[in-house]
């Protein structure tokens, strides 16, 4: 029963979806009417943090188990229950991947 936070994390990571090089080179076909590429708009957002890192940084030093984790926006919200049975939520900024808080 130790291992199954481990089997959950790497679920997630597999089904990250793909990366933005991936994206870049037009795995996923995306053109518009004129079968054209769209350009990129350029911004200066930051990457954003995938659940699975988010996962791994909230549950990093933490005794218990990880239940699971929901993407709110802009903030990865992860469910973790401690020994003892309290159940925390776990909120982690999804720009910077840093813990906020828990409630």
């Amino acid at each position: 029963m130790t291992r199954m936070p481990v089997y959950i994390l790497a679920a997630l990571i597999a089904a990250a979806p793909l990366s933005a090089a991936a994206q870049d080179r037009g795995e996923r076909g995306g053109r518009d009417r004129d079968g054209e590429r769209p350009r990129r708009e350029q911004s200066d957002e930051r990457p954003r943090v995938s659940v699975g890192a988010a996962v791994q940084r909230a549950s990093a030093g933490r005794p218990g188990r990880f239940l699971g984790a929901s993407n709110r926006g802009d903030m990865i919200v992860v469910r973790w229950e401690y020994p003892g049975g309290r159940v925390a939520d776990i909120m982690v900024d999804g720009q910077s991947g840093r813990v906020i808080g828990e409630r």
